[in-house]
């Protein structure tokens, strides 16, 4: 009888849902397509998973991070952004495709997406997953209709004319409201006040949500506040779920591998995988943060009886993302010199901001996962008016011109 208890600093959960709900997906890594089928590495849900290792790696190397949970969804942040793509051109769209590793032949690239975007929408009675795309436009901006299309056609996400120019904050509790209601009110403000003016001129917005129930649940009247180790002689109490039942189980010399199944019926199976280090250091389980060393893992699963100790946990995360992706290797499409012409024919528009934000209830009966990614593209500078020096101002009646006061400020303070 193997016994897996997770009661120290390294654990790395892997939520395995199809094309990435957490961390990377169900499928094989690199060779597995949803059908089955064999494919090559430049597939849609490959390079996901590339890339799911890629942004976690630089969220976990980040200062700010150092003790932090994380928490995220590369499949909603890799669709709201492959959108953007479509849009892209040049060297601008060649470092977007690079750091998602996104399939270079468009064929390739957009059947991938619609197919995976089927396959998660495609229903179950034994648990939800669903994802939705779209498009938020300035309702009088001129975007071309062969961007529109392709962004309806392949990815489902259907535009939404909205008047960015005169009601921005308007505008974008319209979007939260959109992403509220796509994932059951678990991501609430996912644009931030101010990430929205009247520079805006496209919003792209990806949703995802799961609810999925454990095929062994654990008794809640088991489950006891235990210490769970947080750093070298640190100790928080969690409540501790119990279990002891037959899981698919692995080990090597440094780490213990779990997966946990969620019930599927006939249905695309889902499971969470875990990575437990043997040591209170996560460095051998994010060791094993790529393609072929996880697949490995996987391959090396027995089913085997397992008493399993689990902790229940909530997170909500969120991250503002263009410094992180521009350090990943796109930052062109943050500038003055990003080419989005693909959207309308011009070289005026940029991205000016990525949100994303990500919700995760693990308890006794299941899993409860959401995230939503907001991708922002705005036109032109806006003018900077900085009143820090002298000045001269005048207060006047607006229909003649008329100057009622007159003044200056040399000292705001002053007198």
């Amino acid at each position: 009888m193997k016994r897996l208890l997770i009661s120290g600093i390294g654990i790395l959960v892997l939520a395995l849902i199809v094309a990435g709900l957490a961390v990377c997906g169900t499928v094989p890594l690199s060779t597995t397509s949803v059908s089955g089928e064999s494919v090559a590495d430049d597939s849609v849900a490959a390079g996901n998973n590339r890339f799911a290792f890629d942004l976690y790696r630089r969220l976990a190397a980040e200062p700010a991070h150092a003790r932090d949970n994380l928490f995220f969804s590369p499949y909603s942040i890799t669709s709201a952004l492959a959108i953007t793509c479509e849009g892209a051109r040049g060297t601008t769209a060649d470092e977007i495709e690079s750091v998602l590793h996104l399939p270079t032949n468009e064929t390739l690239r957009r059947e991938g997406f619609a197919d995976l975007n089927a396959a998660l929408n495609s229903g179950s009675g034994n648990y939800t997953l669903r994802t939705a795309n779209a498009l938020w436009a300035e309702e009088t901006y001129p975007f071309l209709p062969e961007y529109i299309d392709t962004a309806t056609r392949w990815y489902g996400a259907n535009v939404t004319n909205l008047d960015f120019i005169n009601d921005p904050g308007g505008s974008r509790e319209t979007i939260n409201r959109w992403v509220e209601g796509e994932t059951e009110e678990k991501i609430r403000d996912l644009l931030p006040p101010g990430s929205i003016d009247d520079l805006t001129r496209l919003v792209i917005t990806n949703a995802i949500y799961f609810k999925g129930t454990w095929v062994e649940q654990f008794d809640v009247n088991e489950t006891t506040d235990e210490e769970f180790r947080v750093g070298p002689n640190a100790t928080v109490t969690v409540p501790m779920m119990h279990g002891n039942a037959v899981y698919p189980y692995a080990e090597t010399e440094a780490l213990q591998v779990l997966e946990m199944p969620y019930a599927h019926g006939n249905e695309t199976e889902l499971a969470m995988l875990v990575l437990l280090p043997k040591e209170d250091n996560l460095t051998a389980a994010e060791e094993a943060l790529d393609a072929e060393r996880l697949a490995g893992l996987r391959e090396s699963l027995v089913s085997q009886n397992v008493r399993v100790f689990f902790p229940k946990f909530t997170l909500e995360t969120g991250y503002p993302l263009p410094g992180v992706l521009a350090a990943m290797g796109m930052p062109t499409a943050f500038t003055d010199d990003a080419d989005l012409s693909g959207m309308d024919g011009t070289r005026d528009l940029f991205v000016t901001g990525v949100f994303h934000k990500a919700f995760i209830d693990v308890n006794e009966e299941g899993t409860e996962a959401a995230a939503a990614t907001g991708v922002m593209v705005g036109g032109g500078v806006a003018p900077v008016f900085r009143a820090d020096h002298p000045f001269i101002f005048l207060i006047t009646e607006k229909d003649s011109g008329a100057i009622l006061f007159m003044g200056r400020v040399v000292n705001p303070e002053g007198t």
